[in-house]
Formats: structure tokens, C-alpha cells, sequence
């Protein structure tokens, strides 16, 4: 008892000194970015601006993108299409994405596979979560050249990266004594995945794989722009970059941000419906 008494006392230190340490890390970088933003501002060039002018066409602006929207060089008809476009973009990449990542997942997952080849596969993973999602675009862009093309292959490169991380992280949070007790009977890795693993974090997977897709789909929109995918994004870039038509730019926002809430409220009755005890907390 006395030496249970001993470690949860110096396992409360532990935890106080670390928490306290991750507090003056925290207030060290805001206190860093709010002396660069202040020296930022202090190094502007300000010649030549007139606030009052500068303010008042922005208002202008803003006032004929968001109160007026209209669509002056494509029809309505053409404007679902281009969403589809982009929803189905987002879409492919999500869904290989997702089959990929499942099987690099439960070779990732340390109560599933060797520690070497889990080292490998997080590794690799690793360095393709760290490049982001425009520059594989505009690297499959030089084999395969600009278009829905590159656009699918970037996004689904990261997608596969992104997923792999979060479903051996699901996958490696199962019970071990469920895994024991089913080696024990004699199972095989197969059928412990498909009895005990998929089974146990399917709600996990399916959470992240929607959230994957919300991302996909500000992504292609992006990419629609950059890469000239296509789109709901080429469309925006189109109206923004080359006809200056504000009101057109603000239908296409709206059009974008409805889509966006539209993927949130499917998002959460997806919780609601496989995480009810979470949403009722």
C-alpha cells in the first residue's frame, strides 16, 4: 500500500512538472508570435495608403460579393455541375484513399505487425504528411500534366498518409487481452483483423474517413484553382483572376459554403448515430 502511495505521489509530479512545462512552451510561442505580428506591422511601407479610401472600398466590395451574387458567365445547371465535379474529386481520393490506408494500417499498428515494418510504414508515411497536398499535385503534375489527373493523385497520396496514421492509432487502441485470448485459441492474424479489430474500431474509421473528405473537398476546390482540375475552384479562380466579377465570386462562396455545412450536419448525425453516448455528454 505504502509503495502504491509512493508512485501515484511521484507519478502526480511527473505529470505537474510536464504540464507546467507544456504551459511556458505555449505562452513562449504566443508571447513570439505577438512580438513578430507587432514588428511585422511596425515594417510595413505605408506610403501611399489611405485607411479611409482603402476601407471604404473594401466595404464596397464586400458589400456587392455577399448582398448581390449572381452568375453572369455560366448557368445554374453549370454551377451543380462544377460542384459535382469537385465533390466527385474529393470523393475517389477519399475513397481509394481510404482501402489503401486500411491495409498500410494494420501493417502501421504495433499490436499487428513487426516493429520493423510498422517503423517503415510510419516512417514513410511521415515524410508524406510532411510535404503538403499542392506540391504532390505539382509533382504528379510533371508525369501526368495539369488537370483532374494530378489533382486525384496528390490528394490521394496524402489522403493515404493522413488515414494510415489515424487508423493505426485506432487500431492499436483495441484491447489487447482480446487480441491474446484470440491467439490463444489458435486465430490467425486474418481472422483476429476481421473478429476483433475492424469490428472494434469501425465507428473510429468511418469518423475519420468523413473527416477526411470534408478536407479533401476544401482541397479540391483549392486544386480546381491551382491545377486546373476543374470544377467548382477553376470556376472561382476564373471569376476572381480573370472577369473581376465580385458578384459571381460571391455566388460560388455561397455555393461552397453550403455544401461545406452540408458535409458538417451529415458529419454530425454520423456521431450521433455511432457515438451517442459521446454527443448526449
Amino acid at each position: 500500500m505504502e509503495a502504491t502511495y509512493i508512485k501515484r505521489k511521484i507519478d502526480g509530479r511527473i505529470n505537474i512538472k510536464s504540464s507546467s512545462k507544456e504551459e511556458q512552451v505555449t505562452r513562449c510561442t504566443i508571447i513570439l508570435l505577438t512580438v513578430l505580428t507587432v514588428m511585422a506591422f511596425m515594417f510595413f511601407d505605408y506610403s501611399g495608403l489611405d485607411l479611409s479610401t482603402a476601407f471604404a472600398e473594401t466595404v464596397y466590395n464586400l458589400k456587392i460579393m455577399f448582398l448581390e451574387p449572381a452568375l453572369n458567365h455560366f448557368s445554374l445547371a453549370e454551377a451543380f455541375h462544377q460542384v459535382g465535379i469537385t465533390l466527385g474529386l474529393a470523393f475517389l481520393a477519399t475513397f481509394i484513399g481510404a482501402v489503401i490506408a486500411l491495409f498500410l494500417a494494420l501493417l502501421a499498428a504495433n499490436n499487428l505487425s513487426n516493429k520493423w515494418i510498422s517503423k517503415t510504414v510510419r516512417i514513410f508515411v511521415a515524410f508524406i504528411r510532411a510535404v503538403p497536398t499542392v506540391l504532390w499535385v505539382l509533382i504528379f503534375a510533371i508525369a501526368a500534366g495539369l488537370g483532374s489527373e494530378a489533382a486525384i493523385l496528390g490528394m490521394l497520396f496524402h489522403s493515404i498518409a493522413y488515414l494510415v496514421k489515424a487508423f493505426s492509432e485506432a487500431f492499436e487502441e483495441v484491447d489487447k487481452g482480446i487480441i491474446e485470448a484470440l491467439r490463444a485459441t489458435g486465430s490467425g492474424w486474418w481472422h483476429i483483423v476481421t473478429r476483433a479489430i475492424l469490428p472494434s474500431t469501425f465507428t473510429y474509421l468511418l469518423s475519420w474517413t468523413f473527416l477526411r473528405f470534408e478536407i479533401n473537398f476544401s482541397v479540391a476546390v483549392a486544386m480546381g484553382a491551382a491545377a486546373g482540375a476543374g470544377g467548382i475552384g477553376f470556376e472561382l479562380f476564373m471569376s476572381s483572376g480573370f472577369y473581376f466579377d465580385l458578384r459571381e465570386v460571391g455566388f460560388i462562396t455561397y455555393a461552397i459554403l453550403l455544401i461545406a455545412i452540408v458535409l458538417e450536419v451529415l458529419s454530425t448525425q454520423l456521431k450521433n448515430r455511432y457515438f451517442p453516448s459521446s454527443t448526449s455528454n
